[in-house]
């Protein structure tokens, strides 16, 4: 964590990190993984609303657990600017991340894969695979989706490449 900046250290330090390793096909084991999912994720997420910081809902969208939905948020300019997440959980894992996606954004900026898949494979990937099994859905959300929201959301508003709601609606009015 050398390099990091204090805020970001203190909210890492504060999820829980996982123990068991173990996939979607490991049975029992994954039962157990997915309650230190939910038990991260809730963590995170009281973390976040404590600081006034909340900016994501998700939930797993299957019984199974692999494949999870919510939205996800950004404000810039005084302006909440919402996105559609969704991400499926892959039979490697938690060997290999969860390749989290912006179906919206789609071919709106250079950092995101077909599909709407943001990219981490640089700065995020290496550290998944450092931190293997311990780091989970609730670090990928930290450590990969909030910094590429910072970093990507400020520039796609600025060029014009997506507009606020109330923008769209008042320009589809005239």
């Amino acid at each position: 964590m050398e390099g990091w900046d204090p805020n970001t250290k203190s909210t890492l330090t504060q999820i829980p990190l996982l123990t068991t390793k173990a996939g979607p096909r490991d049975g029992a084991a994954w039962t157990q993984r997915l309650k230190e999912e939910y038990k991260a994720l809730i963590a995170y997420t009281q973390m976040n609303k404590s600081n006034d910081n909340d900016w994501f809902r998700i939930s797993a969208a299957n019984s199974e657990g692999t494949r999870w939905t919510g939205k996800c948020w950004y404000v810039h300019n005084l302006l909440k600017y919402e996105f559609d997440l969704q991400f499926d959980i892959p039979v490697t894992y938690p060997a290999t991340a969860p390749e989290l996606e912006l179906p919206e954004l789609d071919g709106k900026t250079q950092k995101m894969y077909r599909g709407g898949k943001i990219c981490l494979t640089v700065h995020f990937k290496p550290l998944w695979a450092k931190n293997c099994p311990r780091f989970g859905i609730a670090h990928a959300l930290c450590l990969g989706l909030a910094p590429w929201l910072a970093a990507e959301i400020p520039i796609l508003v600025d060029s014009g490449m997506i507009k606020h709601k109330d923008d769209a609606a008042t320009s589809n009015e005239s």
